[in-house]
């Protein structure tokens, strides 16, 4: 196996910590502009986020090198607690297109929506204000994790990952 010298066995603490924060920064922004929808519609958009991160553990994580281990988003320790170890030939086979994202947008696009309406209904600087603060947080923030801390320094890139055929330089 060949591997760059910059990709991490284990990525640094800090790194899957921001990570996290992040992620954890656009569901609770985006659950508290749902908010004034009522709290079953949060309920449902807290949900819908945990089925999107079980989604991601289950379809991708399990065959990921990175399974039982410190990745970039710190699932790969998380995983082993939800699934058993996949093949990890089948990660690096595996084709995802534009439709596959779908949830993955979903995640910012359901409150971004949500926000519009209920400005719409009731307008508030607040809400305004959270809804620039969760594109900020799902757009240049997340961009910015996947191509300086997370793709660039990660194994798995190196041995096959579909999301690199997708966005990468290495897209055919």
């Amino acid at each position: 196996m060949i591997t760059n010298q910059n990709s991490y066995e284990n990525y640094p603490v800090w790194i899957p910590g921001l990570s996290v924060l992040l992620s954890l920064a656009i569901y609770s922004t985006g659950a508290y502009i749902l908010s004034g929808f009522g709290p079953i519609v949060v309920l449902l958009y807290i949900l819908f986020c945990l089925w999107f991160e079980y989604r991601v553990l289950g379809k991708s994580c399990r065959y990921c090198y990175y399974y039982g281990k410190l990745c970039g988003t710190g699932k790969g320790r998380i995983v082993p607690l939800f699934f058993k170890k996949g093949d990890p030939g089948i990660f690096p086979k595996r084709a995802i297109g534009w439709k596959d994202l779908i949830p993955d947008l979903l995640v910012f696009l359901i409150p971004l929506l949500g926000g519009i309406i209920y400005l719409f209904i009731r307008f508030n600087l607040l809400t305004l204000a959270l809804l620039v603060v969760i594109a900020i947080l799902a757009l240049p923030g997340t961009g910015f994790m996947r191509s300086c801390l997370l793709c660039p320094n990660c194994r798995q890139r190196e041995l096959g990952c579909p999301a690199e055929k997708l966005f990468g330089k290495s897209k055919q």
